[in-house]
């Protein structure tokens, strides 16, 4: 039997009762999917998971995708790789979802902690339908009716400028042109609202001066950062996270350098926002 405990008010749950390494049964996948609807991220203990099992939990979830522009594990390309060092520290230190520069972003993600360090690298996770209900109902009209530009290029900007950049990711630029999707979607299977912009790859917002559409982006951006939409998670080697790349986002914590952190993850494969 799952043993789920919440850990805050909007959203993350924990769960015991269950070993990742074994294959899922029907029920038991209906049972998380159920439960990461409910709770958006959830989160697992001691779990001994090679890639190629944490690629067949990934799968119970739906089709995988690939990231272009990340190295991954031998043998499994769908496992990529997130290392931070002293010498390579992680670049990513905004609120973001996964891969928003796709026509198709991920429904989810599952990311396994492989080595950490002693203490700090959390990461907080913040609830976009949360964060949708606490808007006005004219801001959430408003809303509504908007489109945004989420763009590959824009996220990976300081990649790109490293030297060698434009060269390593100039396959990555050339097969991910900038796309649209909504302001605020729509979750496919809760049918609740979310709001669908950040920080990492989203431009502006079209029909907008641009004076106009960066200042709504940065209050939605400072919005979604409210405490009682979050909460945080500390990393052991063993811990998985499942999070719904549709209605939440994320952020690094990184205060652990010079120490070195490896952790792998698996993007699963979504449907085009609405």
């Amino acid at each position: 039997m799952l043993d789920i405990t919440p850990l805050a008010g909007a959203l993350g749950a924990e769960i015991r009762g269950i070993d990742l390494s074994q294959a899922l049964n029907d029920d038991t996948v209906r049972k998380l999917r159920k439960l990461l609807n409910e709770y958006q991220v959830i989160f697992f203990r001691e779990q001994a998971i090679s890639p190629q099992q944490q690629t067949d939990l990934a799968q119970c979830f739906g089709p995988l995708q690939q990231h272009p522009a990340y190295d991954t594990v031998a043998g499994h390309p769908a496992v990529t790789i997130l290392e931070s060092s002293a010498e390579k520290p992680s670049k990513i230190e905004q609120w973001h979802s996964d891969m928003t520069f796709r026509e198709h972003p991920p429904l989810g993600t599952v990311l396994k902690a492989v080595e950490c360090p002693a203490r700090g690298g959390d990461t907080l996770w913040a609830s976009m339908t949360a964060a949708y209900d606490a808007l006005s109902a004219p801001m959430q009209s408003f809303l509504g009716g908007l489109i945004a530009v989420h763009d590959f290029s824009h996220g990976f900007r300081e990649s790109l400028a490293e030297p060698g950049g434009r060269e390593r990711l100039a396959d990555a630029v050339a097969t991910n042109p900038p796309v649209r999707h909504p302001v605020i979607r729509t979750h496919p299977e809760t049918g609740k609202k979310v709001i669908f912009v950040n920080a990492l790859f989203t431009t502006h917002i079209e029909g907008l001066r641009r004076s106009e559409s960066d200042a709504l982006l940065q209050f939605l951006f400072q919005h979604i950062q409210t405490p009682e939409f979050s909460v945080r998670f500390n990393w052991r080697p063993g811990s998985i996270a499942i999070w719904d790349n549709r209605s939440t986002q994320h952020k690094p914590v990184n205060d652990y350098f010079p120490a070195y952190r490896r952790m792998e993850r698996i993007t699963i494969d979504g449907d085009k926002p609405y």
